[in-house]
C-alpha cells in the first residue's frame, strides 16, 4: 500500500517513536506529517518513509490543529481497545 494524503501512520523511529501522525503529503521519499500538537499543520515534520508505519485509515483532511489533534486522540483510544 502507497502513502497517500489523510493516511494515519504512526512514527516507528525517533523521538516521536509510537506517536500517531496524518500524512499531509508525500514527496521524494519523505512523509510531511503533522499532529496538531507537536506539528502543526503549517509546519510539519519531515519523516522518512521507512521510519513510519502505514495503517489503513485514511481521513478526510482537517482544517484546523484542534479538529486534527481530536481525530487522532479518537483513533488511538479506538486502537488501543483492540
Amino acid at each position: 500500500m502507497q502513502t497517500v494524503r489523510g493516511q494515519i501512520v504512526a512514527s516507528k523511529a525517533g523521538h516521536d517513536e509510537g506517536r500517531f501522525f496524518v500524512v499531509l503529503e508525500v514527496k521524494n521519499g519523505f512523509a510531511y506529517l503533522a499532529d496538531g500538537k507537536e506539528r502543526k499543520l503549517l509546519s510539519p515534520k519531515k519523516k522518512n518513509l521507512k521510519h513510519i508505519v502505514k495503517t489503513d485509515t485514511v481521513v478526510e483532511m482537517p482544517n484546523s490543529d484542534k479538529q486534527l489533534r481530536k481525530l487522532l486522540n479518537n483513533f488511538s483510544r479506538v486502537n488501543q481497545e483492540d
